[in-house]
């Protein structure tokens, strides 16, 4: 692992970069209408997958708050470190979606009200799903996706299978949760999009908040109670 400032400057590009590639690239606001829901999926999940072996040796990879507070709740990393993660990884996001906006405004007809892959629930879900139906959501699929990067922490854990297991575990989340939510999971790149749109996404973000503080105190549960920390 590098100093603390190569791993601030790991997570903002990592964070920067997921959303770009993701939400610019995969999902609807530059070529999401012509690779459908598998291609959104695979864009964000190959993403993941790619960065974790890029910078995970430099910061871990979190890229994600959701998943810096469950390694912390977990114990396997230092709390004096989640706010800085935490900052560098909302920084990064917000960039990112600024990059995508910045090129999708390049083509005429271009409404950042419509498309930029924000995520909502009610008049803001792809598919109208209620609050409470996109709160259940994002909590099984961020403590699914938290799990999962727990899991690979194990000293047992094959080596070489971790960015792997991460990326698959994205792409199926994908897969299932884009029709009700647009996929966060990520509450980085929730912000960054709802930000730019506006328009009563940033009203709900607070749900998101809590999805994801709920999604990491559950992961972390699950995961301690299937390998006791002597066995982890």
């Amino acid at each position: 692992m590098g100093s603390n400032l190569t791993k601030y400057f790991a997570e903002f590009l990592g964070t920067l970069l997921l959303v770009v590639v993701g939400v610019g690239f995969g999902a609807a606001v530059l070529a999401g209408k012509s690779i459908g829901f598998l291609g959104v999926a695979f864009a964000f999940g190959l993403t993941l997958m790619l960065l974790a072996y890029c910078i995970g040796p430099v910061s871990g990879c979190h890229i994600n708050p959701a998943v810096t507070l469950g390694l912390c709740f977990a114990r396997k990393f230092p709390i004096s470190q989640v706010i800085p993660y935490i900052v560098v990884q909302l920084v990064g996001a917000i960039a990112g979606a600024a990059v995508v906006w910045f090129i999708a405004s390049g083509k005429a007809g271009f409404n950042v009200h419509e498309g930029f892959a924000a995520n909502g629930f009610g008049d803001h879900s792809p598919s109208g799903y209620t609050a409470l139906a996109v709160a259940v959501t994002e909590i099984i699929m961020t403590a699914l996706l938290i799990f999962v990067v727990l899991c690979t922490t194990r000293v047992k854990f094959p080596a070489g299978c971790r960015e792997f297991a991460i990326g698959i575990t994205l792409i199926a989340i994908h897969l299932v949760s884009i029709p009700v939510t647009n996929t966060s999971v990520n509450f980085a790149r929730t912000l960054a999009t709802a930000v730019f749109v506006g328009d009563g996404f940033l009203n709900q973000l607070w749900l998101f908040a809590v999805s994801h503080v709920i999604a990491a105190v559950l992961a972390v549960i699950v995961y301690q109670g299937l390998y006791p920390t002597k066995k982890a």
